[in-house]
């Protein structure tokens, strides 16, 4: 690996978070507010893009990535098809 080399993740705002924040057991009842929550941490992370391209590209389908819920991003590659 180059010496200049930085993983983006270094730079994500949800480095030092729990990581059970960002995966909700539901995004209905008690769960929305986690989801809200985990939202909010992403809403102000400096990778947000590079996140939610990782979750995108490596077909995650649970958790809070780049900002999106598992249908949030299911409904976005559904729209990029059919475009």
């Amino acid at each position: 690996m180059p010496k200049d080399y930085i993983d983006w993740r270094e730079n994500a705002a949800c480095r030092d978070i729990d990581p059970e924040l960002f995966f909700p057991v539901s995004e209905l009842g008690p769960g929305a507010r986690q989801v809200a929550q985990a939202k909010a941490v992403c809403g102000a992370c400096p990778v947000r893009a590079k996140c939610l391209d990782y979750a995108l590209d490596n077909g995650l389908t649970s958790g809070i990535f780049g900002g999106t819920t598992e249908g949030e991003r299911r409904n976005l590659l559904r729209r990029s098809r059919a475009a």
